[in-house]
């Protein structure tokens, strides 16, 4: 600024006292400009000139040594042990009061210390010449007189004695090299010692005076920066100390919504300004997220944590959809039966719900091989339990038994409505209605839909309380709140799952009594705290009417699952199969199949045959034997088109719907026309008078 002497920043920061932080610091100019960013440490530091720095607290990181000679810079820690003597000034004191006040520790301290004196000192009847050496011993104050400094005096032959000087002797002094040590620590605690030159103890080292400065970490905030951030104040930076100009500057702190969610709660109501807009190509599809963008305000109503449910509709729509639901929803559902691929599915959703009731909805023919079960269309199955079963691989009793997982199932047969029966036959089908079991290996594939007999009206909180999920339901009566309930229109929902979000109650100024819940931990956004006022007057705020639907993307449903259900065991393969009895046993099904259709469908070709189960990929296929002669004829050759297309000659035939000249002649040469043995190749020339009919025809032809 203007008027304002820059310094560089280790310097100004050194002369800072931290009881009078915070201090605010611009940047003037220095090696970091023009938004530069550098790594220090691990993070990432940037500064522009003009940038506004608000420095909260400095810690002493190391100290800088500098050498006076030469100008070489180290460092060294603050924990060195090493020590160091300061170095006398060159420059002479005038007076002893001068000399007494420099000392670059406290004086009751730092004593004795000696000093000499290059001129004469008149005490009384006493006189000290020049070049005497001086120690002083202590500082003797009395009340209503002047301070006097008492030391001791050692003259020629060892002769000493002890001379009080008044404190305001004038004359020459010089100070004399003192052999006390100071640490680092020591140095930098003390300001009049920091001022000072020093040089190593330990005379092994350089003797060379240096000077020694310290450098501090620095945790400052600026504007747009979310944390507080350290830099060492050894940056080579131009800074300018404006507290009492900009005291008042707020810096803007950028907050993410699950940081917004820990924020206390009289913060809300408030206006917030959105820094960093949302992804546009995130997990919601709403109609409130293209309007958050960025600088745009949203009201924050209030915090917390709603209960909701994750809706799809059935696959075979066209789309599929799905949706976030607020348990709060206010519409009602009824229950439909789900739907089963396999008998894992059957499986799954039996443990969930015990004694699942099912009906085949696709017949599927008896695999003794594959211990697959007959069933029919309408069946009735109750699935009982999960058991192990061994299957018999290989035939004959030679194969070995495969242990699988099945599904015990009873079948449940309607009683018979025929009353000519005897009693022995009402009995026997008694014993057997309900109490005839089937085995369904997991790996078997079906079609089964869910027998439900449950036309009660459900509340969408109390599903998720009184059975277990996923389940399929759909919407009976619509949601009155809403102005467009987009759950009414589907026939079939599934319930994926529930879960318990921390959400954030918004909505915009312009409309502030239509919010909407934003689901914090699904939508990454950079938000900060306003002082504007809010768009309702006295203070009241208004009712407001939640959307509870929020339709999201299958990302979000991809998401949801990983983190519910990440060790879920995958279905069961079904066993490996025995090539040579699968052979067998399908070609016999093969057989009864063709014997079934009759000799005109002829063999079945997708089943193995045993010429197909001799291959093998070692061997060449035996060459087929070589079939006997028959009355010296060569082999008979099949046609290449069909015996109604035979051709005799090489050329084609003229068009005979076509009125020609000579016609009668053309046809007697045509019919004499044989094909040319020795040519090398066998398709039609193109006659040259059916080619002039044909581009007659392409000349006279109308364009409609």
């Amino acid at each position: 600024m203007a008027g304002m002497a820059a310094l560089p920043l280790q310097q100004l920061i050194a002369s800072f006292d931290k009881s009078a932080l915070p201090k605010i610091l611009q940047v003037c100019s220095g090696v970091y400009f023009q938004g530069s960013v550098y790594e220090i440490s691990g993070s990432e530091v940037s500064f522009s000139t003009g940038d506004l720095i608000k420095v909260i607290n400095i810690e002493l990181l190391s100290v800088s040594c500098e050498d006076v000679g030469n100008n070489d810079v180290f460092e060294l820690p603050i924990n060195h042990t090493g020590l160091f003597k300061v170095v006398p000034e060159e420059m002479p004191y005038s007076t002893l009061e001068e000399m007494l006040s420099l000392r670059p520790v406290g004086l009751d301290s730092c004593l004795p210390f000696t000093f000499s004196t290059r001129s004469k000192i008149n005490v009384g009847d006493f006189t000290l010449g020049a070049g005497a050496v001086l120690t002083v011993l202590s500082v003797e104050r009395h009340p209503g007189e002047e301070d006097s400094v008492r030391c001791h005096v050692r003259g020629q032959q060892d002769v000493s004695a002890e001379v009080c000087l008044p404190i305001s002797s004038h004359g020459e002094f010089r100070e004399c090299e003192s052999e006390e040590g100071f640490t680092v620590r020591d140095i930098m605690a003390s300001a009049c010692l920091c001022s000072r030159r020093f040089r190593f103890v330990n005379t092994t080292k350089s003797q060379r005076p240096l000077v020694l400065s310290p450098i501090y970490q620095v945790h400052a905030v600026m504007n747009l920066r979310k944390n507080i951030f350290k830099f060492p104040s050894s940056l080579e930076v131009d800074v300018v100390d404006v507290t009492e100009v900009c005291g008042d500057v707020e810096f803007v702190t950028p907050l993410t919504l699950p940081e917004v969610l820990s924020q206390p709660e009289e913060s809300f109501p408030a206006v917030i300004e959105i820094l960093e807009a949302p992804d546009t190509h995130s997990m919601f599809r709403c109609s409130w997220l293209p309007q958050l963008s960025k600088d745009s305000h949203v009201i924050f109503h209030k915090i917390g944590t709603s209960a909701m449910v994750l809706l799809s509709t059935s696959k075979g729509r066209k789309t599929q959809q799905y949706f976030l639901v607020s348990q709060q929803y206010a519409g009602r559902f009824r229950r439909r039966p789900r739907e089963f691929d396999s008998a894992y599915e059957l499986y799954v959703a039996s443990v969930q719900s015990p004694g699942l009731k099912v009906s085949v909805t696709r017949s599927c023919e008896e695999d003794e091989e594959e211990g697959l079960p007959g069933l029919s269309v309408g069946d009735l199955l109750e699935v009982v339990r999960c058991q192990a079963v061994e299957l018999a691989r290989g035939g004959g009793g030679r194969g070995l038994n495969q242990a699988v997982e099945a599904l015990l199932c009873r079948r449940l047969q309607e009683p018979d409505d025929d009353d000519d029966g005897d009693d022995e036959d009402e009995e026997d089908a008694q014993q057997q209605d309900g109490m005839e079991e089937i085995l369904l290996p997991l790996y078997m594939q079906g079609h089964f839909v869910e027998v439900i007999a449950d036309n009660k009206k459900y509340k969408l909180k109390d599903l998720c309380k009184q059975f277990s999920l996923p389940l399929d339901v759909k919407v009976v009566s619509r949601d009155a709140q809403l102005e467009a309930d987009p759950l009414a229109g589907f026939a079939s929902l599934r319930i994926e799952g529930a879960m318990s979000e921390p959400t954030i109650q918004a909505s915009f100024p312009d409309r502030p009594e239509r919010c909407f819940e934003i689901p914090s931990q699904w939508l990454s956004m950079s938000v900060s705290f306003t002082r504007l006022a809010l768009p309702w007057a006295g203070g009241r705020t208004p009712e407001c009417r939640v959307e509870r639907v929020i339709e999201v993307t299958d990302t979000f449903l991809y998401e949801f699952r990983k983190q519910g259900n990440e060790d879920a065991p995958p279905p069961p393969r079904p066993p490996k199969r025995n090539l040579s009895t699968s052979t067998s046993s399908s070609s016999k099904k093969s057989s009864k199949k063709t014997s079934k259709a009759g000799k005109s469908r002829g063999p079945d070709k997708s089943a193995p045959t045993k010429e197909m189960a001799a291959l093998t990929l070692s061997k060449r296929r035996p060459a087929p034997q070589t079939p006997g002669i028959l009355d010296d004829q060569p082999p008979p050759v099949g046609p290449r088109k069909p015996p109604a297309a035979k051709v005799t000659s090489a050329k084609a035939l003229p068009n005979t719907y076509v009125k020609m000249d000579q016609s009668k002649k053309k046809e007697e040469e045509v019919g004499q026309i044989t094909a040319d043995e020795d040519s090398d190749h066998d398709y039609e020339t193109l006659d040259e008078s059916f080619a002039t009919v044909v581009k007659k025809a392409n000349e006279n032809v109308c364009f409609y």
